[in-house]
């Protein structure tokens, strides 16, 4: 996917990125919007929040200094979160940029698919292949109670198009919520037997001020490998691949695709994090669940340069922990919504 160009020697002379406890920062989740076109009540506040202002969004040409400098440095795959990433303006054309610079291996898109199927096309063309399509319920009355809107038809259709248009891998990202969907996990389950797919359940977290997490919601992974075993069959254990992130995977006998299972609560892999996030408003986030937040974008607009972004970014990582801290019988929580941050 990358591209060399004249800097392509440049990262030989920048730091790369590892923490005080040895681990490489290879993955970087790039919130371009807190924008969105649902109301997941799981994500997104649902009365008294205002979108960030325009103007303290990262700009494009801001994005594509800080990727370029990040890549030099070690970073390897790039993930486009929102909000909904695809309700910014010509994000197709910045994801092409990104895909052309060097160091760059993996790009991959996180989208709720109700664009999917007009913009898939142009994604396929600047050559993404790895999505990930957040759908909570094969129902249509019960996604419109979990998002706020009457869109399901909208995202099977664009599941459908990145299929048919050979996208791989295509995720689909299955959020856990006991009382609300956890009658259809077996059923997603059987979604990766019948498609070229890789469904992931994951469980449900605590994060945002207000967040509608409690205990009474929890589904575990645990629970739900046994779910699927009674009702689908074995799951076998499969190798994980290059920049698999988490995700425990397995297969269905017989079966096209494969499933996974994401236990930020039940099962902690802070040992093996090697992610940063940086949210729309340009803050960089060492952990998902800690507030503490470095400012980039004030730094991006002064004009410092690479090599001294780099310095920085190197300082700056060297403060990520060694796992999330907890404090309420060890169930971690931020203040910031999903939606601000970044999926």
């Amino acid at each position: 996917m990358s591209q060399p160009n004249k800097d392509a020697n440049i990262g030989e002379k920048y730091p790369k990125l590892i923490d005080s406890f040895g681990r490489k920062i290879t993955y970087l989740r790039l919130s371009v919007t807190d924008r969105c076109n649902l109301r997941c009540f799981y994500c997104m506040p649902q009365a008294d929040f205002n979108w960030m202002p325009y103007e303290n969004i990262l700009r494009f040409e801001e994005i594509i200094q800080l990727v370029r400098v990040l890549a030099c440095q070690g970073v390897r795959k790039i993930r486009l979160t929102g909000g909904e990433p695809l309700v910014r303006k010509d994000v197709v054309r910045l994801m092409g940029d990104i895909s052309n610079l060097e160091g760059v291996e993996e790009l991959c898109l996180t989208t709720n698919g109700v664009a999917l199927a007009e913009l898939a096309e142009g994604l396929f063309a600047i050559g993404l292949r790895h999505i990930n399509i957040s759908l909570d319920t094969l129902r249509r009355e019960r996604f419109q109670e979990i998002t706020g809107r009457d869109l399901f038809d909208r995202v099977w259709s664009g599941i459908q198009r990145c299929i048919e248009l050979g996208f791989s891998p295509i995720k689909i990202n299955f959020v856990m919520i006991k009382g609300k969907n956890d009658d259809e996990i077996a059923d997603f389950a059987l979604l990766a037997a019948r498609y070229p797919i890789e469904v992931r359940f994951i469980e449900f977290m605590p994060i945002g001020r207000g967040s509608n997490w409690g205990r009474d919601y929890f589904f575990s992974s645990d629970q739900a490998i046994e779910l699927i075993e009674k009702r689908a069959g074995k799951l076998v254990v499969e190798q994980r691949r290059p920049f698999s992130g988490p995700a425990e995977l397995y297969s269905l006998k017989g079966g096209k695709g494969t499933v996974g299972f994401i236990s930020p609560l039940s099962h902690r892999f802070c040992s093996e994090c090697n992610r940063l996030r940086i949210t729309a408003d340009g803050r960089l986030r060492l952990c998902l669940f800690s507030d503490r937040e470095i400012l980039l974008r004030q730094m991006l607009r002064d004009g410092i340069g690479q090599k001294d972004l780099a310095q920085f970014l190197a300082k700056a990582v060297m403060k990520k922990p060694a796992r999330y801290l907890a404090k309420d019988y060890d169930v971690p929580h931020c203040d910031r919504t999903m939606s601000s941050i970044g999926g």
